[in-house]
């Protein structure tokens, strides 16, 4: 019975860990099956395995063991009655679980004697972290369930296979003992102590996993990025877009023959929504002919959609977006205006692949960051940006003079620029942690078009998971956890094609489609796996064909964020490219290569 029980527990608690993700219903049955085991081990057994086979051993009372059976067999019939049990319930419910359990545990071994005394308190001290971390953990996710009930599980179904083959093997050596011929002189089994110095060593691992566990949980919450109180808009802040609110002095990763600052300033979302962004605005000391430094508005990279996500929070506020050009930047006699974007640092939703939103607070960076004291800023703007920012230069280019006609755009740079918005979201589950990037599509959609339902398009079992990557920063440690999971993941999704219903409808509304009336620049890396080639070819095709100039140029070798770092032949190029649109030379559009 002992054996049997334990390859159940092993092969279920294998289940929980191996095929967390596999779906909602699995990990449910999974958690339900788990427990049951549990509390019908308790019950059946009356005793730890493998305890009280040694005769100096006092006999332990039976009530721990039936209350940890009730415990377990509760926590099954919770989950089971529970109306649509969430993922959040069940780690609830397993976290409720071990700690009792565990506290059970803890109350046995002070009852107890000898080995057996600090393997049972060893034993609950593990199983109490670990239930405060399925309740606690910063990040609660299926994972965290996973691991800590299934775990729990797997260590009961070993200890019970170990303890029935030993059982079996001495019941044999007794019976061959005392058969005819046997002798009745052989020596006690040495079995049971041997076992008890296993079963402390066991547990004293458990507790050392458990505390590593803890300190990984304390160590990812204190890493995620935090903003400060700069980010907190004063209770009245101007009307208009584009006016300072306020500004510091700002000091990380700026080279030296620069000064810099953060600002807040006010823009607007879609719909003329009043709002509050920051940015990070960087003049060269020295200026060439004294004259006001032309601006390069720069829009980030995807570094996530969370406030913490801001590039001016992050320890590295260029790189993190993928700017490497700060010191080409400068050393060209240019200022560089860096917005974070809307809900990036301040208040969300981030508009995450929302053209409107994106562009505004491009634009208004550069309205505010004109009302700073101590720098002057030209009126020349050429406008960069990278995938997300690469989608963003492209709206800004288009609402610009519209929008923002005291804002003239002298060039648009769009480097491999996230356009074909329908195809890369569904392209994004073949791309190695491509559901990070999925998960940010849906925070931003579902918050800013509730219309849109994105959340329902994502597979039940996974939405909780979804939303939990979406709370993390790509720069930070916590990433790492969202990267296990997005990896993990054995099903797909979405449950319905993204393309298609009122999601569809308004990811087609985003896709940049209007015309840039300043010179276009459309640059592609031909190893690109996040952003096809083939896909931007056929962009750029679109975009021509309707009549709007493009000078789109590929790089071979070059993949995503290879495009744009410092060793790219993109790099010269672009600024070449910049000189010759602030200096009022003709463009020279090649619209679609080949």
């Amino acid at each position: 019975m002992s054996v049997t029980l334990g390859v159940v527990c092993t092969v279920v608690g294998a289940v929980l860990v191996l095929r967390p993700f596999a779906s909602l219903a699995l990990l449910v049955v999974a958690v339900v099956v788990g427990a049951v085991v549990l509390g019908v081990t308790e019950l059946v057994g009356g005793r730890s395995p493998g305890k009280g086979d040694d005769p100096g051993t006092p006999p332990a009372p039976r009530w721990p063991h039936v209350a940890r059976a009730l415990v377990f067999l509760a926590l099954a019939v919770a989950v089971v009655v529970w109306p649509a049990p969430s993922i959040v319930v069940v780690a609830v419910l397993v976290g409720v679980g071990l700690v009792v359990a565990g506290v059970l545990d803890g109350f046995e071994g002070v009852r107890s004697v000898g080995v057996d005394r600090w393997t049972r308190l060893a034993l609950g001290a593990a199983s109490v972290v670990l239930g405060v971390l399925a309740l606690a953990w910063p990040d609660v996710t299926v994972l965290v369930v996973a691991v800590v009930f299934g775990v729990r599980v797997v260590v009961l179904g070993v200890r019970l296979v170990v303890a029935g083959v030993r059982r079996t093997r001495t019941q044999a050596g007794v019976a061959r003992a005392v058969a005819p011929g046997g002798t009745s002189t052989a020596p006690d089994p040495p079995g049971p102590r041997r076992h008890g110095r296993v079963a402390l060593v066991g547990a004293v691992l458990a507790v050392v996993a458990a505390g590593a566990l803890a300190v990984v949980s304390v160590g990812l919450h204190r890493a995620a990025p935090q903003v400060d109180a700069f980010y907190d808009p004063p209770a009245s802040v101007p009307g208009e877009p584009g006016r300072l609110v306020r500004a510091e002095p700002f000091t990380r990763q700026i080279p030296d023959g620069a000064t810099a600052w953060r600002i807040l300033y006010t823009t607007t979302r879609d719909e003329g929504e009043p709002a509050v962004a920051s940015g990070i605005v960087v003049v060269p000391d020295a200026l060439r002919d004294d004259a006001a430094p032309p601006v390069i508005a720069w829009a980030h990279g995807t570094t996530g959609s969370a406030r913490g996500c801001a590039p001016s929070v992050l320890a590295e506020p260029f790189e993190s977006g993928a700017f490497f050009l700060l010191d080409d930047v400068l050393a060209h006699g240019w200022a560089l205006v860096a917005t974070d974007y809307v809900g990036l640092g301040t208040d969300g939703p981030h508009p995450y692949l929302v053209g409107q939103g994106e562009a505004r607070s491009v634009l208004d960076a550069v309205r505010a960051a004109r009302e700073l004291d101590g720098t002057t800023l030209g009126e020349q703007t050429v406008v960069w940006g990278h995938s997300q920012g690469g989608h963003a230069a492209l709206w800004t280019g288009a609402v610009a003079p519209e929008y923002a006609p005291d804002v003239p755009l002298a060039g648009v740079a769009a480097l491999a620029p996230a356009s074909d918005l329908t195809g890369l979201v569904s392209h994004l589950e073949n791309v190695a942690g491509g559901s990070v990037f999925a998960s940010f599509v849906v925070e931003a959609y579902d918050a800013i078009y509730p219309d849109s339902d994105a959340a329902g398009y994502v597979r039940p079992g996974a939405r909780f998971v979804v939303r939990e990557m979406a709370s993390r920063c790509l720069s930070e440690p916590g990433a790492l956890v969202s990267v296990a999971e997005a990896l993990s993941m054995d099903q797909p999704l979405w449950t319905t094609d993204p393309t298609t219903g009122p999601l569809g409808e308004r990811l087609a509304e985003n896709v940049p489609t209007g015309p840039v009336a300043a010179p276009l620049l459309v640059a592609q890396g031909a190893s690109d796996t996040l952003i096809l080639p083939t896909a931007q070819e056929a962009y750029v095709g679109a975009r021509c064909a309707a009549g709007q100039p493009v000078d789109y140029r590929v790089y071979q070798g070059r993949d995503h964020v290879g495009l744009v770092q410092t060793d790219s032949p993109l790099a010269p190029d672009l600024v070449r490219w910049t000189e010759a649109r602030l200096a009022g030379e003709a463009p020279t559009p090649t619209c679609a290569a080949g």
